[in-house]
């Protein structure tokens, strides 16, 4: 195991988005945090952080909140 400090922060999440990565964590028994942090350490490793099992439940949570978006609407979101 590997000691940390962790410190709080104010995300702002697109909110169906959120709602995917909560239904996720639990799923996976883990919190949104650990989920959020693994998944940017794999990404800085540039490894994918998701199984194709996990990819499939992905794909079930999106049907279920209506998460619609993908990496090519990245950075190219506005808000009301």
């Amino acid at each position: 195991m590997v000691t940390v400090e962790r410190v709080q922060t104010g995300l702002r999440l697109e909110k169906n988005v959120l709602k995917v990565l909560k239904g996720l964590a639990e799923y996976l028994d883990i919190s949104l945090g650990d989920l959020v942090e693994g998944i940017a350490l794999h990404a800085f490793d540039g490894k994918a952080p998701f199984t194709p099992e996990t990819l499939a439940r992905i794909e079930q949570l999106k049907a279920v909140y209506g998460l619609t978006l993908t990496s090519a609407d990245a950075h190219r979101l506005t808000e009301r």
